[in-house]
């Protein structure tokens, strides 16, 4: 009668198995849906521009062409707030939705770099086809913020001017110093509503053309992420501010450039912040 020596418990495969989940190192904290976030530092947003900066170069004509779409963007509130200024709101309000739109096909080209396959002009424009669904539900909340911020705007110029006066001169108004209270409260009620539309928006578009998310789960993901990494993402919230008004100056010809390289480092952020 044959005898084994090996032990019931003595499988090698078992053996080899890592040690549990519960005695292993700690990883990324987990978010909703099981979506994983990466600890972020204050370098990493100057690095995020830099490899922005890198796609750009990498792909140029196309970058310029979503550039100077965002120039002219700019040159046409410029426009309309000289001819017409009371649609000035209701315009700025339409590029604030019309632009991250635009920067997906900015994303397209960084994934393709990333991929190591040549980007494609056609393949960029087109980089919101099929997310579509998710895409027009996300542009309906930024729709419903943009709502709120332009009631609440109104309900502010009201209350200090004691009516609504034009447009134009409720704007030169802020030169004012008399008009303290308007400038604080304005400021401060734009400051909530942009950063509160930056914490839902700061991964969100990125991630819902990388992956099959839907728009709720990638603006809870993106929120997350603002307020677990707060400082950082407040910091690269603030270079992109100051790149923009930047670029912005010179008859908004700057947005040529920093346009399509912030766009880039957007993908780079949402790679560098989200687990695959």
């Amino acid at each position: 009668m044959e005898t084994t020596n090996a032990m019931p418990n003595d499988r090698p495969d078992e053996c080899s198995d890592p040690m549990p989940d519960a005695v292993a190192p700690a990883g990324p904290e987990p978010s909703g849906g099981g979506i994983q976030l990466n600890p972020l530092t204050f370098a990493d947003p100057l690095r995020w521009l830099a490899l922005g900066w890198r796609d750009f170069r990498r792909s140029p004509a196309i970058g310029l062409f979503y550039g100077l779409v965002f120039m002219v963007m700019g040159w046409a509130i410029e426009k309309v707030f000289e001819r017409a200024p009371p649609y000035t709101l209701a315009l700025s309000g339409g590029f604030l939705l019309v632009g991250p739109f635009m920067c997906l096909g900015i994303y397209r080209i960084s994934q393709r770099l990333e991929q190591g396959t040549k980007p494609g002009f056609a393949d960029s424009l087109l980089a919101w086809e099929s997310k579509i669904g998710q895409l027009g539900i996300f542009g309906f909340v930024l729709l419903v913020l943009e709502m709120l911020w332009a009631r609440a705007t109104l309900v502010v110029f009201a209350v200090t001017f004691d009516g609504m006066p034009d447009f134009k001169g409720s704007l030169l108004a802020l030169l004012d110093p008399e008009n303290i209270a308007f400038i604080v409260a304005w400021g401060a009620l734009g400051a909530l509503f942009a950063t509160l539309i930056f914490a839902f928006t700061v991964v969100s578009m990125p991630m819902i053309l990388d992956r099959q998310t839907d728009a709720i789960t990638a603006g809870l993901t993106s929120f997350r992420l603002f307020i677990t990494q707060t400082p950082v993402m407040i910091f690269w919230g603030l270079l992109i501010a100051v790149i923009i008004f930047a670029a912005m100056l010179p008859w908004f010809a700057g947005l040529l450039v920093a346009g399509p390289v912030i766009g880039h480092a957007s993908w780079h952020a949402y790679r560098a912040a989200v687990q695959s």
